[in-house]
């Protein structure tokens, strides 16, 4: 009910501007046929008035005359002057459409990211809690059996993560917004990919988690905690987004020209036209209201803005025959290839 009302402000809003440029440029043209008729009303009575003094005797004579060339002078100014100002009028409406449309969908925008941002994060605060204090009510009234009790407090172990991590991500996303700075320091990119598909290899047991390291990887200069959190966070919305057994491919390549990560999954896909907007803050796809996945719209949010810290960029595409790809460009200036190829060297002293 709400974006009809909206919507229809909009189309009144246009409608108005729209017959406000028509009556400008009527009345425009009916001045400039004014101005015209006016020119000709006063250059017939000089004529007139020059002929029967006898000031000119012939046609060419009166239109050669100082006078009527002042005349003529006189009514040509006025006539750039209502053309112009016809033009910067109706410029000026132009403008202020496109000003009032951007306004608009900036608005629309702000609207929709804060009531996803409520929506989702009313949910990821209060399950995980209501999880938490399930768990410590049944532990208040009940003697449990050792295995039970095992089990509840690793599910209320499980709760609390998932609670840190939104709290952590809410206060990295409003760090990012102010000044983020990494923190830069030489990263070994391909140990640190294999810790993480350590990690979340428990975490996820119906998941398969795939790395390939295609070339030798030179250190990366970047800052550890966002790295991290960059591929940690595109490897679980793989396994999120994707039906169960999720298989995930990573993979890791150093090129002339940049070091590329790639996170594939062979989940559902994004549509096309929703592709430009997944970076969004809080942009979820789909309904708030209906959506089962768990999140808040914070994580590729996150991604990007670490990458751009980065110096690189990230894309998304189809993977083949279903699924996404995030592709990561970091540039090769971030490279120490010195110390790779340092390291290439011990190696082979050592084997000798």
């Amino acid at each position: 009910m709400e974006n009809r009302r909206n919507v229809r402000l909009r189309l009144l809003s246009y409608v108005v501007i729209a017959y406000m440029m028509m009556a400008f440029a009527w009345w425009s043209v009916l001045l400039y046929t004014k101005n015209s008729d006016a020119f000709a009303a006063k250059r017939d009575k000089m004529r007139l008035i020059m002929v029967a003094e006898g000031t000119v005797q012939s046609e060419e004579a009166f239109l050669q005359s100082a006078p009527y060339l002042e005349l003529k002078q006189q009514y040509t100014r006025q006539e750039y002057m209502i053309l112009g100002e016809a033009g910067v009028i109706i410029l000026t409406l132009l403008v202020g459409m496109y000003l009032i449309n951007r306004a608009y969908n900036k608005e629309m925008e702000a609207a929709r990211q804060q009531r996803n941002f409520l929506l989702s994060i009313t949910h990821e605060l209060k399950s995980p809690i209501a999880s938490i204090r399930l768990v410590l009510e049944t532990f208040q009234r009940r003697s449990l059996p050792p295995e039970k009790s095992e089990r509840l407090i690793r599910s209320a172990l499980l709760e609390t993560e998932r609670l840190n991590g939104l709290v952590s991500d809410l206060l990295l996303s409003a760090r990012l917004e102010a000044a983020y700075k990494p923190h830069e320091e030489g990263l070994d990119l391909p140990q640190i990919l294999e810790d993480l598909i350590e990690t979340l290899d428990s975490k996820y047991p119906d998941a398969r988690f795939h790395f390939e390291k295609r070339s030798a990887i030179s250190p990366f200069r970047g800052d550890r905690t966002g790295m991290t959190s960059v591929m940690l966070n595109l490897m679980e919305n793989a396994v999120k987004y994707s039906p169960k057994p999720a298989d995930i491919e990573v993979s890791l390549e150093e090129t002339p020209d940049a070091l590329i990560l790639r996170f594939a999954d062979q989940g559902h896909g994004i549509p096309d036209k929703e592709k430009p907007q997944v970076f969004g803050k809080f942009y979820r796809i789909g309904n708030e209201d209906t959506r089962k996945t768990k999140g808040t719209g914070l994580g590729l949010y996150i991604v990007q803005q670490i990458v751009a810290a980065h110096d690189g960029r990230i894309s998304v595409e189809d993977n083949q025959p279903k699924g996404t790809v995030f592709k990561i460009e970091l540039p090769a200036e971030r490279l120490d290839k010195q110390a790779a190829q340092r390291s290439v060297e011990m190696s082979k002293t050592q084997s000798q």
